[in-house]
């Protein structure tokens, strides 16, 4: 493909991103970025399809006989760190970097992938059909965005997959920023809502059971536990406790109850209910996971995705982080332009070059790619 072809396609990229970044999208309120994706498809005379605020568009000639691709990115964002100096919703250009929220995370990633597609599009030859999801929810991990498509009759029945035993023959790209290198494998996340508990009683006698003190001893815990088992990918069992509350107003009550959060993010070589058992055997407390969905996931070195990105000079390794990726039924790579240690930062930004390479490094992924 020429340098011209692709300058186009990042321009293309470009103001698609510049919309986003200007039109808020956090998680659950992402109509109107799920509009302005519509819409910029429709332009470009491609049949779209929306369930909620999740957008979703076939390749022009789909045969069911064929593998398929699934292309996906998330166009919800947190909310902007309290350190912008600027406006977070103002696409600002300079020093070679495209600034604004969710630019980075996973804009970059969304905008490249859509004019991938397109580049795509009507394509008579290709070995394999392309599907582009423009998913909801990613940042909070909701159930009304990939999982809510995936399992939809609406578009099991678009992309001709039974409602039995779809996608025996699918496997995905999840555009993330990875500085287009491959996460091969991701930690799962259990976040564990936990309540130590005591007595009520007044603080200026002896009264009562502080449940803070005991919270302290189960947090040390936290703090201080290993896993045995580390895995080459994604390294050590990793638990973080990310908050603590008790319910009381006044400085005088001894707290009966106190609650924390505790961030668990678990690599393939153990299962949630493993090390939810090891916890509780451990500490004295009540142990509550939010939910046990987004398991530690990852795609074979032999795959032919990672291989023909190996041939392509790029790298692999295990992700910390978690994404829509862990939510999907089959081999998914997670690879996309941009920095991870941008995201959620105050002035959030992307390299324009980074797209320009991140569209040019898809394109040469899929244009010599045999997936049986």
């Amino acid at each position: 493909m020429n340098e011209a072809s692709i300058h186009n396609l990042q321009q293309e990229a470009i103001e698609l991103l510049k919309q986003l970044i200007a039109t808020p999208s956090f998680s659950k309120e992402e109509d109107r970025t799920a509009l302005i994706i519509k819409d910029f498809l429709v332009l470009r005379r491609v049949e779209v399809h929306r369930l909620l605020n999740n957008i979703w568009v076939t390749n022009y000639h789909f045969d069911p006989n064929k593998p398929t691709i699934l292309l996906n990115s998330h166009h919800d964002t947190v909310r902007p760190n309290k350190g912008y100096t600027g406006d977070p919703f103002s696409p600002v250009e300079k020093e070679g970097k495209l600034f604004g929220l969710g630019s980075n995370d996973a804009g970059g990633a969304l905008v490249s992938l859509i004019v991938t597609f397109l580049h795509f599009y009507k394509s008579e030859d290709l070995k394999f059909n392309l599907v582009l999801t423009a998913t909801a929810e990613e940042e909070i991990s909701g159930h009304n965005g990939i999982e809510a498509l995936l399992k939809s009759p609406q578009f099991l029945h678009s992309v001709r997959q039974p409602d039995s035993s779809p996608f025996l023959n699918w496997c995905a790209i999840v555009g993330e920023p990875t500085e287009m290198q491959m996460a091969v494998a991701e930690r799962g996340l259990m976040v564990l809502d936990c309540i130590a508990k005591g007595r009520a009683g007044h603080a200026a006698r002896d009264e009562g059971e502080n449940a803070i003190y005991n919270a302290m001893a189960a947090i040390e815990w936290f703090r201080s536990f290993r896993f045995e088992r580390s895995s080459g990918l994604l390294g050590p069992v990793k638990m973080s406790v990310t908050s603590i509350q008790t319910e009381n107003k006044a400085h005088n009550v001894v707290p009966a109850d106190c609650s924390f959060i505790v961030d668990t993010r678990i690599n393939e070589l153990y299962s949630f209910e493993e090390v939810l058992e090891t916890i509780k055997a451990n500490v004295r407390c009540e142990i509550h996971p939010r939910s046990t969905r987004l398991r530690s996931s990852s795609i074979e070195l032999d795959h032919p995705l990672v291989k023909r990105g190996l041939a392509l000079g790029r790298t692999y390794y295990g992700s910390p982080t978690t994404s829509d990726k862990a939510l999907m039924p089959f081999p998914t790579l997670k690879m996309g332009p941009g920095d991870s240690a941008r995201s959620h930062t105050a002035d959030e930004y992307i390299y324009i070059n980074e797209l320009r390479e991140g569209i040019r490094l898809y394109i040469q992924l899929l244009q010599e790619l045999t997936v049986a």
